[in-house]
């Protein structure tokens, strides 16, 4: 379905229609600002789209197919827009939803075949300031894409907090199950570094200087989502690192944890094999042997296995074995 908003900034007023026909009518007023936003996009909007705004095929067969990588392509008198809205469902698993975007000086088409958050938010903003109406489509490019990254961090803030949760697990409780959480969380900062970081060729793309769309004062804006863009990335290296030194030290702590248990394990058998010997020397079966007949023989090897489990013992606890 296509829902069309379209601006006149003459009389600052709104036209909001469902019906494709209008579009290029809209577009052909030199003060109109067009913009059409296609949810769940079918084959006849796809044929909507290239008629009424003579999108090339190539553009359209990207927006046929989803999951494209994050990218930015030129063509005559409009750029082609791939990124994702990223965000953490209640299980912690990372989303992410692919938007298309067709930005031209008077238009701007977003595709969509799942609901992008970002796209209600910017529509009622857009609706607000109309003191930017003569930024035209830049204005809502960056009320469109600011909130997008700006939730970026957002999600990094809750990645951070969840990477803290794992170490206080590592270190003050150990859990054998934090190694499959920090797994999960390296795979979703790359996930997400491969979503964030092909995201600045586009701002470097529509912040060169001569590119005709927009004006200087436009690029302003562009300018400010491409500083954040910047964070978003240095923050995703940075939790990166980090990860990758809670891994390491949970398999210090693991090692350690095991050289531990070895050791007791180790103590133990030592103080059992000590009493095992003496007791195996007094069980052999042989009739000639010294203090077989002794009275008080049984009662002096149990003494004496006693004191050498005890004694060996005691040395282990004084080099921290046990």
């Amino acid at each position: 379905m296509i829902h069309i908003l379209a601006l006149d900034r003459s009389s600052l007023t709104f036209t909001e229609c469902n019906d494709p026909d209008r579009i290029s009518d809209f577009c052909e007023q030199p003060l109109a600002v067009v913009w059409a936003d296609v949810t769940d996009p079918q084959d006849q909007d796809f044929d909507d789209l290239a008629r009424e705004f003579g999108f090339h095929p190539l553009a359209i067969e990207d927006c046929r197919h989803p999951h494209q990588r994050p990218k930015i392509d030129e063509y005559s008198g409009y750029y082609f827009i791939v990124l994702y809205e990223a965000s953490l469902n209640e299980d912690c698993q990372l989303e992410l939803r692919e938007l298309n975007i067709f930005l031209g000086p008077n238009f701007i088409v977003t595709v969509h075949s799942q609901p992008i958050r970002a796209i209600e938010s910017a529509r009622k903003h857009w609706q607000i300031r109309t003191d930017l109406a003569e930024r035209r489509t830049g204005i809502v490019t960056y009320l469109l894409i600011d909130p997008i990254v700006d939730e970026y961090l957002s999600l990094l803030d809750r990645l951070s907090d969840r990477l803290e949760d794992l170490e206080e697990q590592i270190f003050d409780d150990f859990h054998p199950e934090a190694l499959e959480e920090i797994f999960r969380l390296k795979k979703q900062l790359l996930f997400l570094r491969r979503t964030v970081s092909p995201v600045r060729e586009i701002f470097n793309m529509l912040l060169k200087r001569d590119q005709p769309i927009f004006s200087r004062e436009t690029l302003v804006y562009f300018q400010d989502v491409y500083d954040h863009l910047i964070r978003v990335v240095e923050a995703i290296d940075t939790l990166r690192e980090l990860v990758g030194s809670t891994m390491d030290a949970y398999l210090s702590v693991s090692g350690n944890r095991l050289n531990k248990v070895m050791k007791q394990l180790t103590s133990i058998s030592a103080i059992l094999m000590s009493i095992t010997l003496i007791s195996s020397i007094y069980g052999m079966n042989f009739h000639f042997m010294p203090e077989l007949g002794t009275r008080y023989g049984y009662v002096g090897a149990l003494s004496f296995m006693l004191l050498v489990g005890v004694a060996l013992y005691f040395y282990f606890r004084r080099i921290n074995w046990l």
